[in-house]
C-alpha cells in the first residue's frame, strides 16, 4: 500500500475528523492509532445535533461504509425548523425529511461517535492522551503526553480542534476574531423543564433572531436541549463582563439587559439551564492562508479552518477532509507522502477558504438587522 507501508501514523484528537480519518486508513491497511485527550468517550458534555451534508459528511461515511449504521441512528424529524422573529412569532418553518438531495439529516454527537469508535480496530483510540509536545527524531516525530508517555510515529495528523497545540508546529497563521460571541447553554429534561420552548421546538431546531442578535436552539434525542445566545461583542467580553458562567441567576440577567424587548419565553431556558454555561468566542482562519506542506505532518477540520458555526459546516469539512486526506495518502499516483500531503493541503486550503468565505458572510448577516430576510432568502 504505496506510501503509508510500514508507516506508524498518529492521528490527534478523537472527533468526527479524526475518527473518520482513522477508519478510512485501516480500511486500507494502514497501522493507525488515535491519541484523545477525554479519559473516555463519555468525559464531556456533547453539544448539538450535527447535520450531515450528502457531499461532506454523508459522502465520508459512504466511504467509509457506514451508513447502515449511520441510517439506523440518525434522528428521523430532528432537520424541522423553524424560524422566529425575538417575540417568538414563527416567520417559517422548514420540514426536510432526512433522505431527499438537499435534505441534511441530523445525528446527535454521541450517536455518530459510538458508530465511528465502533468501526474502529480494538485499541485504536488510547484515551486520556493530552498532546504537550513533538521533537523530530530522524524522518519521524517524538509526540509526548501529559501523561508521561510518549511515542514515536512516521505521520503525524492533527484533528486537535480549535485551539490545535499541533498548528503551531505547521504555521504560525493565527484566527481572527470573527466579531460575534456565543454562550452555550443546556437544559435536560426539557419537556418538563421548558415546557413552552419544547412545544416550539418540536424535535428539532429554533433560530431566532431580532436587534442584531441570534439565539439558537436544538432539540437532542436524549430529551434534552442546546441553546446558543450569539451578539456583537468585542473580542475580550468574556473577561470583561465579569460574569461567572456557572452561575445560572447572573446568566438570566445578563440575557434580561441584553436581549431586552425579546419575549419572556426564552427566559425558561435560563432559568432551566443545566450545568455551567460555556462562553464562546468566535473565530475564523484567515482565508488566505498558506503555508509549506510537510513529509511527515498535516492537519484536518477546525485545526486546519477554523470557522464560525453559523453556517453549519464545521463537521462536514472536518469529515470531507479525512476522506481527502486518506484518499491522498492511499492514492498510488504520489511518489511519497510529501506530494499526497502537499495536494491535500491544498485542495483543502482551497475549499476551506470558500466555505469560510460564505460562513463569514452568514456570521454577519444574522446577526444584522435584516437576519430573517436573508434565512428565508435561503430557505426559499
Amino acid at each position: 500500500m504505496n506510501n503509508l507501508t510500514n508507516k506508524k501514523i498518529a492521528i490527534i484528537g478523537g472527533g468526527p475528523g479524526g475518527l473518520t480519518l482513522a477508519r478510512l486508513l485501516q480500511l486500507s491497511g494502514a497501522d493507525v492509532k488515535v491519541y484523545e485527550r477525554d479519559v473516555d468517550k463519555d468525559a464531556r458534555m456533547k453539544g448539538a445535533t450535527l447535520d450531515l451534508h450528502h457531499e461532506s459528511g454523508l459522502k465520508a461515511l459512504h466511504a467509509a461504509g457506514l451508513m447502515e449504521a449511520f441510517w439506523a441512528n440518525y434522528r428521523p424529524g430532528a432537520d424541522y425548523m423553524r424560524i422566529t422573529d425575538q417575540h417568538a412569532t414563527i416567520v417559517m418553518e422548514d420540514n426536510a425529511d432526512g433522505e431527499g438531495e438537499y435534505a441534511r439529516p441530523e445525528i446527535d454527537r454521541g450517536p455518530l461517535q459510538n458508530i465511528l469508535l465502533e468501526s474502529l480496530q480494538p485499541g485504536t483510540v488510547v484515551w486520556g492522551s493530552q498532546f504537550v509536545a513533538l521533537t523530530p527524531q530522524g524522518s519521524s516525530w517524538k509526540v509526548d503526553f501529559k501523561n508521561g508517555t510518549a511515542i514515536v510515529a512516521d505521520l503525524v495528523i492533527a484533528a486537535d480542534g480549535a485551539n490545535s497545540k499541533i498548528r503551531p508546529y505547521i504555521t504560525p497563521i493565527k484566527p481572527f476574531y470573527a466579531g460575534v460571541t456565543a454562550i452555550e447553554g443546556a437544559v435536560y429534561n426539557a419537556a418538563t423543564a421548558s415546557p413552552k420552548i419544547h412545544e416550539l421546538l418540536n424535535g428539532g431546531k429554533i433560530f431566532a433572531f431580532g436587534d442584531e442578535k441570534s439565539l439558537i436552539v436544538s432539540a437532542k434525542g436524549d430529551g434534552s436541549l442546546v441553546f446558543y445566545p450569539g451578539f456583537k461583542a468585542d473580542e475580550n467580553w468574556v473577561k470583561k463582563s465579569g460574569i461567572d458562567f456557572a452561575d445560572k441567576a447572573q446568566l438570566t440577567e445578563w440575557f434580561k439587559e441584553t436581549y431586552i424587548g425579546w419575549n419572556s419565553i426564552w427566559l425558561e431556558l435560563f432559568e432551566n439551564a443545566s450545568a455551567a454555561f460555556i462562553p464562546r468566542a468566535q473565530y475564523c482562519m484567515p482565508l488566505n492562508q498558506t503555508w509549506e506542506a510537510l513529509p511527515n505532518l498535516t492537519m484536518l477540520g477546525d485545526a486546519a479552518h477554523l470557522m464560525p458555526p453559523y453556517a453549519g459546516e464545521g463537521v462536514n469539512m472536518a469529515m470531507l477532509d479525512a476522506l481527502e486526506l486518506s484518499e491522498c495518502l492511499t492514492s498510488e499516483d504520489f511518489p511519497d507522502t510529501l506530494a499526497a500531503i502537499t495536494t491535500y493541503e491544498k485542495q483543502m486550503r482551497a475549499r476551506a477558504s470558500e466555505t469560510a468565505d460564505m460562513t463569514m458572510q452568514s456570521t454577519a448577516a444574522l446577526h444584522s438587522p435584516d437576519a430573517i430576510s436573508f434565512m428565508l432568502n435561503i430557505f426559499s
